[in-house]
């Protein structure tokens, strides 16, 4: 079954070195309840009743185990030797025809199904571009994520939004184009901080005409699109003109923007103009583990690069993780027309033609052999094995950490799942719960849970922040849930060990919540600060034990301490969040009838809730969205009280 898979091999298809507590117990009763036998000949006759084509194998909780195209095809030496006859676990099998379209259609399900035994893009989040809007009197420059639907020149993708902030703010001194939202342009009655220090040309004011505005715009644009020899050329010339006619300040603003061109040039490093749009793709396995890096050349500037760490079994090739990597890759975003890879690919053209289809223009797949692309692509290799060698470093490191908290705290075997919870609240106000995993692999992100506190015990005035209730709470909605979501504790996302920031009081409160939600075999423990809140003195409480003060230069206690921290981190960041949004709450929110949008367009409209409160009852009627009752809605409720 496919529990005993679980116990044999690791989320990553490899060998694990300790089983979960209870996870053979639970493998050898669903095992003996499942007809195994009947449910193979079912998955063989799925298999070959069909024709060769894409096909989803589904467990029979209709969650998909594999996605691809011809499944019964495929070598079993691809699979850890446990998935071999996995076949009593499929419940059904669906199929298509088309060998480019199945292939788009493998990666798409691969990414929104996320089935166990295929190889796997883990890292998931869309990538930074700078935006340069129009549709604007006054083109804005500004970060952006997401769809491209807004009208304006997308440049990227970056690597990092911190390499696009770093551009951006260069950019500024090379060309002081307005960064405000629309609705601070318009409310401006004065220059802001940035047209102080020459970043800005405070278009909101009238310091600079349209004419000459435009002429920024398009510098910027031709710069971004890999013409800034020309840009640069163009500010020497007038920099030279400017001091021949003694106009020495505007000669040293020319300098100045030319220098914070250059600036961007050498920080982006390799920049090879003949690369034009391209990507390079690079793979290196060592250990059991894939790294892809991926270096980012837009109009032959290099946009930086970015490591991935795909799931896969331990079998698969290079060559398997590459492809799969790069049709996950480029299902969610727009392939460039020259794609590098470091392997040859034996799908490469239908993989080309795939993604050709998706971008609506040709993309090339190429492996160079010799050359500037071919230094690249060893460049890319060299720097994804480097980074899979500081992961494999640290992953021995956290499986060490991981074996003496099992031998500390008594455990079965090493947790490959750790989860720890923590509260975040002033005085009981915007209390929030915070939910944190760790694994072999160090912190698992996308499995972080924050929780709104709804109880009134947890915020009831006479006990200002109940912080035994708020952890009932949340420990109540978390494990309610995934009884719910699997009872049998069959998947992975039950934990091993379940670790509260707090002292006895939250571990007797934790233990509750388990008692009566009938769960009795899982792991607990707490971790509190010394008696005067100092870090290096902090305490382990377990059930029915004496506390543990680890040593201050116990590694374990380092790691602890790590865990609580960022568990303590992302609490204080959401109790923020929250904090923030209800700060800026204004007196539009109280008006039946506006929200959100209408609420943006009144600000873009008017600049504050101020001067929403100012308009007149024909300036409302003529924001878009706004009708004639709403507008009447909001003008007499700004004069209910005069």
């Amino acid at each position: 079954g496919r529990a005993d898979r679980a116990a044999d091999h690791d989320r990553h298809g490899r060998r694990r070195g300790a089983c979960r507590p209870g996870s053979l117990a639970r493998a050898r009763s669903r095992g003996a309840a499942r007809g195994a036998e009947d449910h193979a000949g079912e998955r063989g006759r799925l298999l070959h009743a069909r024709p060769p084509r894409k096909a989803a194998l589904c467990g029979q909780g209709q969650e998909p185990e594999e996605a691809g195209r011809d499944l019964r095809q495929r070598p079993h030496a691809a699979r850890p030797p446990a998935t071999h006859d996995r076949g009593h676990g499929i419940g059904r099998g669906d199929h298509d025809g088309g060998r480019v379209e199945a292939l788009l259609l493998e990666s798409n399900m691969i990414k929104r199904l996320k089935p166990h035994y295929n190889i796997l893009l883990r890292d998931d989040k869309s990538f930074p571009y700078i935006l340069l809007r129009r549709g604007h009197r006054w083109p804005q420059i500004s970060k952006y994520r997401g769809a491209k639907s807004g009208q304006g020149d997308y440049f990227g993708p970056f690597a990092s939004a911190g390499a696009v902030d770093l551009t951006i703010n260069a950019l500024q001194r090379a060309f002081p184009l307005r960064s405000c939202s629309d609705s601070v342009l318009e409310s401006r009655t004065r220059p802001c901080l940035q047209h102080q220090i020459k970043r800005c040309t405070a278009p909101c004011v009238g310091r600079i005409g349209k004419a000459d505005y435009d002429v920024l715009v398009e510098e910027a644009r031709a710069f971004l699109a890999g013409r800034s020899r020309q840009v640069q050329r163009r500010l020497t010339d007038r920099m030279t003109a400017a001091s021949d006619a003694l106009e020495f300040e505007t000669a040293a603003a020319y300098r100045d923007r030319i220098k914070a061109l250059a600036h961007i040039q050498m920080r982006q490093g390799i920049n090879l103009p003949s690369m034009g749009d391209a990507d390079v793709v690079a793979i290196h396995d060592e250990a059991g583990q894939a790294c892809v890096q991926v270096f980012f050349f837009r109009s032959g500037q290099n946009y930086g690069n970015r490591a991935f760490f795909p799931r896969h079994g331990a079998d698969d090739t290079p060559e398997a993780i590459l492809r799969a990597f790069i049709g996950q890759f480029y299902s969610g975003r727009e392939a460039p027309p020259l794609v590098l890879v470091n392997r040859s690919l034996e799908e490469a053209p239908l993989l080309a033609e795939a993604l050709t289809l998706k971008a609506g223009r040709r993309v090339k797949l190429h492996r160079p052999l010799r050359g500037a692309k071919r230094k690249l692509l060893e460049d890319a290799e060299r720097n994804a094995r480097e980074a899979l060698a500081r992961r494999l470093g640290e992953s021995t490191a956290q499986r060490r950490l991981l074996e003496s908290l099992a031998q500390r705290f008594e455990l079965e075997g090493a947790p490959d799942r750790v989860e720890v919870y923590d509260n975040s609240h002033i005085s009981g106000t915007d209390a929030v719960g915070s939910m944190i995993v760790a694994g072999p692999e160090g912190y698992i992100k996308s499995a972080y849970r924050k929780f709104t506190i709804r109880s009134t015990a947890a915020c009831d005035p006479a006990t200002p922040g109940d912080d035994y209730a708020m952890m009932r709470e949340v420990l109540t909605r978390r494990f309610s849930r995934l009884i719910k979501e699997d009872p049998g504790r069959s998947g992975e996302s039950w934990p091993d060990l379940v670790l509260i920031d707090g002292g006895a009081g939250q571990l007797g409160e934790a233990r509750r919540v388990f008692a009566d939600l009938g769960i009795a075999d899982l792991a607990v423990a707490a971790i509190a600060k010394g008696p005067e809140r100092n870090a290096g003195r902090e305490r382990v409480f377990l059930p029915d034990r004496p506390p543990v003060a680890l040593g201050a230069r116990d590694p374990l206690l380092y790691f602890l301490q790590r865990l609580r921290d960022e568990a303590h981190r992302f609490a204080i960041g959401t109790h923020r969040a929250k904090r923030a949004k209800a700060r800026v709450r204004s007196a539009l929110d109280e008006i039946p009838g506006v929200g959100p949008r209408r609420k943006k367009a009144l600000l873009h409209r008017f600049g504050s809730a101020r001067g929403v409160s100012q308009a007149g009852l024909a300036d409302l009627e003529t924001v878009d969205g706004i009708s004639s009752a709403v507008a009447r809605a909001i003008h007499d409720h700004f004069r209910a009280d005069r």
